[in-house]
């Protein structure tokens, strides 16, 4: 078994960091290899990102369209048709999860039409696009509509607004 004093970095992992400004036999010695005038061979002496020595940088020349909104909802997309990849006839956020449709079970889920259906599912999301309704129900299945994830904090506030009032 490995112990302590013999552990090692692997090899060519590690390399000592150059030594500038240290003399004419470093090879880094006297302007530690910034060359020799000018604003970047001075300590301090860098510019900010997409600044252009004064002409108006692209990000400013580019013309701007549109904006994003503050509170964007953004849906997990979920088709009828992978709902055959769940096991089990009930499918939920933690289900799809599960069987690796969607990556988090906390966010907003919505199925659409996409495919076909081979049995009856009992369906719990937060929107469901018409076919799908008419998909799910059609192979006998149903659906149910859940209200948006609560996060704990905001349970909290929502239970101190309701004691104040």
């Amino acid at each position: 078994m490995a112990e302590l004093h013999d552990l090692r970095p692997a090899a060519g992992s590690h390399q000592t960091s150059k030594r500038k400004g240290r003399g004419p036999g470093s090879g880094k010695g006297k302007t530690a290899g910034r060359g020799e005038n000018g604003q970047k061979s001075r300590s301090g002496g860098s510019i900010r990102p997409g600044f252009e020595g004064g002409q108006m940088p692209l990000q400013r020349r580019i013309p701007k369209r549109g904006f994003a909104p503050y509170k964007r909802k953004v849906f997990q997309i979920v088709n009828v048709g992978d709902l055959a990849r769940v096991e089990g006839t009930t499918v939920n956020a933690q289900t799809l999860r599960d069987a690796g449709l969607i990556r988090s079970d906390r966010g907003l889920i919505k199925v659409l039409a996409m495919g076909d259906l081979s049995q009856a599912y009992t369906v719990e999301a937060h929107k469901f696009s018409g076919g799908a309704v008419a998909k799910i129900e059609a192979a006998g299945g149903n659906i149910t509509t859940v209200g948006p994830v609560v996060r704990p904090d905001s349970v909290a506030a929502a239970e101190e607004a309701e004691n104040d009032g």
